[in-house]
């Protein structure tokens, strides 16, 4: 018989830049969950994190599209044509622009402890299943957050959320692997000049096909 839906995580994020760690994580995720790809969403704009340092949309897709490579993973800049700025707004829009694919959430411990500090996040675990992956030094904070307090009773194990035929929400999934030191703040210290390469050159989304373009700085 023919499955009808596919099963896809989404990993928001600035991704400035991607890097090996955000590949390992989601093919840790779709083995121990059982889905067949991701898509990583890379933001136009976080509300929660400051603007300075942000390399421009269309280099950081060429980052993630780099590090996506030979893999079940879809970056997109998704959230530019919808418009959507806030992730409950944009996960809406995916489950009704895309009616044959069942999603799951990822994110990190780190977002589970300030979770309770985004629009909306009840509704966003009443939207579609949630897989939080460990992080080195937020599992103590993931696990006291008002969040979690909140998520707790919808916990199911990897292997429940795998031998369900029919998913639900809100439904909660803790994740652990050998933690990866790796990020983008490590990164941009060691070359900060990382989006530079990307600077002059428009990227097209493999989601939606569109280009991003460049973003040139004043004066040039």
């Amino acid at each position: 018989m023919t499955r009808s839906m596919t099963d896809t995580a989404l990993l928001g994020g600035s991704f400035n830049p991607a890097h090996g760690g955000h590949r390992r994580i989601t093919l840790f995720a779709l083995e121990a969950l059982g889905l067949d790809e991701a898509w990583w969403l890379v933001s136009p704009g976080n509300p929660l994190k400051p603007k300075d340092g942000m390399a421009p949309l269309a280099a950081r897709l060429a980052s993630a599209r780099m590090q996506a490579r030979r893999a079940p993973i879809v970056p997109t800049a998704i959230e530019r044509e919808l418009g959507t700025r806030y992730t409950i707004d944009t996960l809406r829009a995916l489950v009704r622009r895309y009616p044959k694919r069942r999603f799951v959430w990822l994110m990190g411990s780190d977002n589970l402890a300030q979770f309770h500090r985004w629009r909306d996040w009840r509704g966003i675990a009443r939207t579609m299943p949630i897989a939080v992956i460990a992080r080195p030094g937020y599992d103590d904070r993931a696990m006291a957050s008002p969040a979690m307090a909140w998520l707790r009773r919808y916990r199911v194990s990897a292997a429940g959320f795998r031998k369900r035929a029919v998913w639900s929400a809100p439904t909660l999934v803790m994740l652990r692997f050998d933690p990866d030191p790796r990020s983008a703040t490590a990164i941009r210290r060691q070359s900060p000049d990382w989006a530079a390469r990307h600077a002059d050159l428009p990227v097209r989304d493999p989601l939606t096909h569109r280009l991003i373009p460049p973003e040139r700085e004043p004066g040039r």
